[in-house]
């Protein structure tokens, strides 16, 4: 056994080693370019900050940007930090605390969080389609796999309002790993089941979690929902394909696509960028980066790259062109001091 002189110094010679292999690994985040991962929604506003970052100055490199949704990106995100690791995340969420103690067990230090606006979760129906108008209850009614405690048996939209016509039930929307569905769940299918049955507001405070999560929150998995990838373009080419399906889309995609595409209303409101800048339309959500401080600290160009995102965000700017709903006056000087200052994520806040 070591003696404890010999043993302390060992300690303190391992920890400053650690420190040292640590501090050049950051070292060697300068030379490289800027990485980003997460959500599909929030890819657009990304890629258009990346193309004016490069634009600005001579011999930048390219921001390599990817599309893999919010779960899957936050997933990447957390494994490290250093040269091999992302940057950024894109996320059309807020992180989890389970993902923040991930991001914690692989020392990946202070990370950021920049509000950077607001988006919608949109249905969307081909021009040609049936112009349907609902409310979240019927969302809950036709999507949900269990909805009133019982497997879901409806086959058209007329079985769950005799209102609606007699056409198949199908909702093309993302993924597991999609931001855009989380919030769908949260905003739109766990708010209609607490319309279709009061009770569950007790389940969900004092009950059993898993029988609310079955019961208000599981999306039925026979073909009514039908995934169709992060990539929402893929479901505005599903609507074309078939006019009668319902797309469920960031607003930015519903608002590219205008010349083919049109808005389901919700509850009477149909999703449009002054209804969701007011918080009136159903599916209002925030849109965020996460960003490694360390790495922010070691790399000019990622600083430089975030107040170019700070600058393009106000209403009437690039990216509102491009379908973010801005977000009040005070909301965006906050994160640009974020920005500015470097200040790490608040914690308690998480969900």
């Amino acid at each position: 056994m070591l003696a404890r002189p010999l043993l302390a110094r060992f300690c303190l010679l391992a920890l400053a080693s650690f420190t040292l292999a640590s501090c050049d690994a950051l070292s060697a985040l300068s030379p490289r370019e800027i990485r980003v991962v997460g959500s599909s929604t929030v890819y657009p506003f990304t890629r258009t900050v990346a193309d004016a970052f490069v634009e600005a100055k001579q011999g930048r490199r390219t921001p390599v940007i990817e599309s893999t949704g919010t779960g899957a990106g936050i997933a990447r995100f957390c494994e490290g930090a250093g040269p091999d690791y992302t940057d950024i995340v894109n996320a059309s969420r807020r992180m989890r605390r389970t993902e923040f103690d991930k991001c914690k067990a692989n020392r990946v230090g202070e990370i950021i969080e920049v509000p950077i606006g607001l988006d919608g979760i949109a249905l969307a129906e081909s021009n040609a389609g049936p112009k349907l108008a609902l409310t979240r209850k019927d969302l809950y009614l036709a999507l949900a796999a269990n909805p009133m405690g019982k497997p879901n048996t409806a086959k058209t939209w007329k079985d769950v309002n005799r209102a609606l016509p007699a056409i198949p039930i199908l909702v093309l929307g993302p993924p597991s790993t999609s931001g855009t569905r989380d919030a769908f769940v949260e905003l739109i299918l766990e708010q209609g089941c607490l319309a279709a049955m009061p009770a569950a507001a007790d389940l969900k405070k004092t009950g059993d979690p898993a029988l609310f999560e079955s019961t208000c929150r599981k999306l039925r998995g026979d073909g009514a929902y039908a995934e169709k990838g992060e990539d929402d373009t893929l479901i505005v080419q599903g609507l074309s394909e078939n006019p009668n399906a319902v797309g469920l889309v960031g607003y930015s995609y519903l608002d590219a696509n205008r010349t083919r595409l049109h808005g389901v209303p919700i509850e009477g409101v149909t999703p449009t960028y002054a209804d969701i800048e007011s918080g009136k339309y159903p599916g209002v959500r925030s849109l965020y980066l996460y960003v490694k401080k360390r790495h922010l600290e070691a790399m000019p160009d990622l600083k430089e790259f975030l107040r170019l995102y700070s600058t393009m965000w106000e209403p009437g700017g690039p990216l509102t062109r491009h379908g973010l709903i801005a977000v009040p006056q005070k909301v965006r000087d906050r994160s640009t001091e974020v920005i500015q200052l470097a200040l790490p994520l608040d914690t308690t806040a998480l969900p």
